[in-house]
């Protein structure tokens, strides 16, 4: 399309001339600020011809690549009589970045133009919510998890006779101490995050989180489902039960907020809302989430020990594409849920080995292109952290722009999910790790066999890329799509 007629559509697609207050160039895209982002067409501008991605914030960025957009930000701006800014410090500071620094900036950029192209479904939307209420707890699943790591490996040898005395069991006592602060009260972290989410009172969402574990209930004398007749199971749903529950109280408090009256709001919103939300969660919610709890665990289970090697070779090839789609968000409880149980997650390492084809692919990419700089440069960049399971900088920046070597990697990953699943019983105690540095929280000494897996990833990234997943242009030294990003002196 020429540049003129894109520039009046765009115009049109901002809400008009009167709705632009400043229009700016930058390099790949073109920023721009509005009076009334209520006005502004998003649709129609991602289907416009030409235009990449759109990336909303306080400035609008629509990608439309090198060259291209210096033209179409003028044409805009002359056309609505708009004030044209250039962004002349950026630049400068670009041409001052490291390469480390251009990498980070090209993951981020590529990143932001293939998610906007996405469509913002509501099941998006939901994995968007689950990431919010599990990331912040990462940390603390890594620090408790490693801790745990290391009480399980003092108490084997403890067993075994290879140490002894009163101070390795006070020891491997204390350490045991410091990770149950994450894991025995899990759900009610769980339940303030998600409180957070959903739009709850933060203070109820804990209490709702902490209604799973029954600590009221006399053990002796436990009470009786209302419905079922069985007894009531501390525990039982899990963190699926307090996604549920933490839920509907949100959606109850909220009710009850517009329903009483301010004077009482203080006294009756937070006990109804308990009531109701406390007797929906016992009789209904924790029986409910457990069957499917259970069932999802047991189907994964399934899956991985009867499925062995094939099913690794499906999951370890697909994730990387689930992660491009936000997909994998919804794995996440899931995990948590599987850790509750098995005191491990045996679908996280099979999962991890979509790094590792990643990895053997920038492997195989920095052998046949060594003659094109600027993509062995961002090879050599994100290689390091790559083998750390930070895979963005090399899908990103490398293998996703390269086309059939994103592929191959998947490949790659499928590979070393097949050895994982093959050997069977390899899981991870914790999530938030992938690649090498999930070797210290694999569960039941079974580390060698998760580096096996790694290693056959790293291989089949290597073959498949090196045979099938680079085209001769990138051999011949022809930059990447978008490299006005990346470029070198």
């Amino acid at each position: 399309m020429d540049n003129n007629n894109l520039a009046k559509l765009l115009i049109d697609d901002f809400g008009g001339s009167g709705n632009l207050i400043e229009v700016i160039n930058c390099m790949t895209r073109v920023r721009v600020k509005v009076k009334d982002d209520s006005k502004v067409d998003y649709e129609k501008i991602k289907t416009r011809e030409g235009v990449m991605g759109v990336v909303s914030g306080d400035q609008i960025q629509v990608v439309l690549g090198p060259g291209k957009s210096e033209k179409v930000a003028k044409a805009m701006a002359a056309i609505s009589n708009t004030k044209l800014s250039e962004e002349a410090a950026a630049s400068k500071n670009q041409s001052k970045e490291t390469d480390k620094e251009r990498l980070e900036r090209t993951t981020k950029e590529n990143k932001e133009a293939y998610k906007s192209k996405q469509k913002q479904s509501g099941f998006k939307k939901f994995t968007a919510a689950i990431a919010s209420i599990f990331v912040p707890l990462i940390p603390a699943f890594v620090g408790a998890g490693l801790i745990g790591g290391i009480a399980s490996v003092l108490s084997n040898m403890l067993t075994a006779g290879s140490i002894s005395g009163d101070n390795v069991t006070n020891l491997i006592q204390v350490l045991n101490v410091m990770k149950s602060g994450l894991y025995a009260y899990l759900n009610i972290f769980i339940g303030i995050n998600a409180a957070k989410v959903f739009g709850a009172n933060e203070g109820l969402g804990g209490v709702v989180g902490g209604m799973v574990y029954l600590s009221g209930m006399n053990p002796d004398m436990p009470i009786n489902n209302l419905f079922l007749g069985t007894p009531l199971a501390a525990g039982q749903g899990g963190v699926i039960g307090v996604l549920i529950s933490v839920y509907l109280l949100s959606k109850i408090e909220n009710a009850l907020h517009k329903a009483i009256p301010d004077s009482l709001d203080i006294i009756l919103v937070p006990m109804l809302s308990l009531l109701a939300v406390g007797l929906l969660t016992m009789f209904i919610i924790m029986p409910f989430a457990g069957l499917i709890s259970n069932g999802l665990i047991g189907f994964i289970d399934g899956v991985i020990n009867i499925g062995g090697a094939i099913s690794g070779f499906i999951l370890g090839a697909l994730f990387l594409p689930m992660v491009m789609l936000g997909l994998h968000q919804i794995l996440t409880p899931i995990h948590v849920a599987m850790i509750e149980q098995q005191g491990a997650t045996y679908l996280l390492p099979i999962l991890a080995m979509a790094g590792a084809g990643q990895v053997g692919a920038a492997l195989a990419i920095l052998v046949k292109c060594r003659k094109n700089k600027q993509i062995t440069t961002i090879a050599k960049g994100g290689l390091p952290v790559g083998f750390l399971g930070i895979g963005e900088p090399l899908i990103y920046a490398l293998t996703l722009p390269m086309g059939k070597a994103f592929i191959t990697a998947c490949i790659g990953g499928g590979i070393g999910g097949a050895v994982i699943g093959a050997i069977g019983g390899i899981g991870s105690t914790a999530i938030g790790p992938s690649g090498l540095a999930l070797i210290p929280l694999i569960y039941n000494n079974k580390g060698l066999g998760y580096l096996l897996g790694l290693i056959s990833g790293y291989i089949g990234g290597f073959v498949f890329t090196y045979f099938f997943g680079i085209d001769e242009k990138y051999i011949n030294g022809a930059a990447l799509d978008g490299s006005s990003k990346f470029e070198f002196k």
